[in-house]
């Protein structure tokens, strides 16, 4: 897939097919985007769990931490990525290892990298990059999930 444009009809299918989101490196400070991000989209009626090893046990937005991907005890649709793009391949693996796969991997906003996401489309796993799950779903006028 190119990865340079994508079609707001695939987004907006993608964000209204997702009910379940891994944030994968939020962040407790509530200054960070990771940590807004993640309370965006869990008021936003997404089911959210974030992704933070040092974390893992505690709080971050409100929501629960896990320290990998694989400790999250239910199926998760898409993991939004707030990593540097050299983990994204590391991020992909992990995903692909998981029971079932996400549907999703969305890299946020300078997160790409188009190897990893070529391993990843290959395994069946769509991926957006380089774009904010938060900007997208107001920019696109998308109702709150259950409204």
């Amino acid at each position: 897939m190119n990865h340079d444009h994508y079609d707001d009809a695939f987004i907006v299918g993608w964000l209204e097919r997702v009910r379940t989101i891994a944030v994968v490196g939020a962040s407790p400070n509530p200054a960070r985007p990771s940590h807004g991000v993640a309370r965006y989209l869990a008021g936003r009626g997404y089911k959210v769990f974030a992704v933070n090893p040092g974390q893992a046990g505690r709080d971050i937005a409100g929501l629960p931490t896990y320290a990998r991907l694989a400790d999250i005890p239910e199926p998760i649709d898409m993991i939004d990525v707030f990593r540097a793009p050299i983990y994204l391949p590391g991020v992909v693996t992990e995903a692909l290892a998981m029971a079932p796969r996400p549907k999703l991997i969305w890299g946020q906003l300078g997160v790409r990298d188009d190897s990893a996401a070529a391993t990843a489309e290959a395994a069946g796993v769509a991926v957006i990059m380089d774009r904010c799950p938060a900007i997208e779903i107001p920019r696109l006028g998308l109702k709150p999930i259950g409204a």
